[in-house]
């Protein structure tokens, strides 16, 4: 039998409660804003519910059983716990969860938190970086960012953020001196360095593995890049400030699209909060690529 189904009625516990601080029927009813009658009805529920008497009555009010009185030490405690987690809750309506990969969140989220507090500093961010799937009631997780495919269940909404164009950069030192854009023959010369995807062997059209570093995360296989450790293969979107920035250089003209593609998900709800749909429209501007370069 599942514990749901072993509690009282939440009303019926109310009314117990209340009447045993006040040991009077009157004055708990007072508090909860019903009948003296229907507080004395819910509690006789109870008790036959337990099978055992919680109250004595008494012809001036109600004293607690030796029973009675053990339980509402620890009902007064749940609510307590109650009260506390939902003052909590209600103290904190901004604060918005968002679930990513690790690469999301270095290359894309992390950069522009900043901007983000400019933008929305109502809103207080909370960020989970894993590769596992968030569950959004489970996790409660309000958005996620996640390389996946539609069609989307009916309880969720996605948005697409950019498709995976997969680009080869490098650090300029590394490449210093050679004729850019390389051609594949030369690339397949210079180390190469792997992520948990594994996508060098088809970008090269090749029908063995290719030697060179592996890492479990793209982020970490950019960082080696940017050290000048070898060459990485990434999503265009992950790569753009670097690129920008002079931190890498695209060592080969070519390219390849590769799905799933980035979405951006939630759970649909026909109201979601003011605080999370900001969040939702500033991820769908801000994290993906600009228009023109959407293909």
């Amino acid at each position: 039998m599942t514990r749901s189904r072993r509690l009282p009625p939440l009303n019926a516990l109310r009314a117990f409660e209340a009447a045993g601080r006040h040991r009077g029927f009157r004055a708990a009813a007072e508090e909860l804003n019903v009948t003296q009658g229907a507080v004395a009805q819910q509690v006789r529920g109870l008790e036959d519910r337990l099978g055992l008497a919680l109250f004595q009555r008494l012809p001036r009010g109600l004293a607690l059983t030796g029973p009675g009185a053990a339980y509402l030490a620890d009902v007064g405690r749940a609510f307590d716990i109650l009260a506390i987690a939902t003052g909590r809750l209600l103290a904190q309506p901004n604060t918005v969860t968002i679930s990513v990969t690790p690469t999301v969140a270095a290359k894309l989220l992390i950069p522009r938190l900043a901007q983000l507090q400019a933008d929305l500093p109502e809103v207080e961010l909370r960020t989970v970086a894993t590769e596992a799937l968030s569950d959004f009631d489970r996790d409660q997780v309000d958005i996620a960012v996640r390389m996946t495919r539609s069609p989307f269940p009916p309880d969720q909404e996605a948005r697409l953020l950019f498709r995976q164009e997969l680009v080869a950069v490098a650090s300029p030192h590394l490449v210093k001196g050679m004729t850019l854009p390389l051609d594949i023959d030369r690339l397949r010369t210079l180390p190469l360095l792997h992520d948990a995807h594994h996508h060098w062997p088809a970008f090269l059209h090749s029908g063995t593995p290719l030697p060179g570093a592996v890492f479990n995360q793209t982020a970490l296989a950019l960082d080696a890049a940017m050290a000048g450790q070898g060459i990485a293969l990434a999503c265009r979107a992950f790569v753009a400030a670097d690129l920008e920035a002079g931190r890498l250089v695209r060592v080969t003209d070519a390219t390849a699209i590769m799905e799933p593609d980035y979405f951006l998900v939630r759970k649909r709800t026909p109201a979601p909060s003011k605080a999370v749909q900001a969040v939702w429209e500033w991820c769908a501007s801000r994290l993906r690529l600009p228009a023109q370069d959407v293909k």
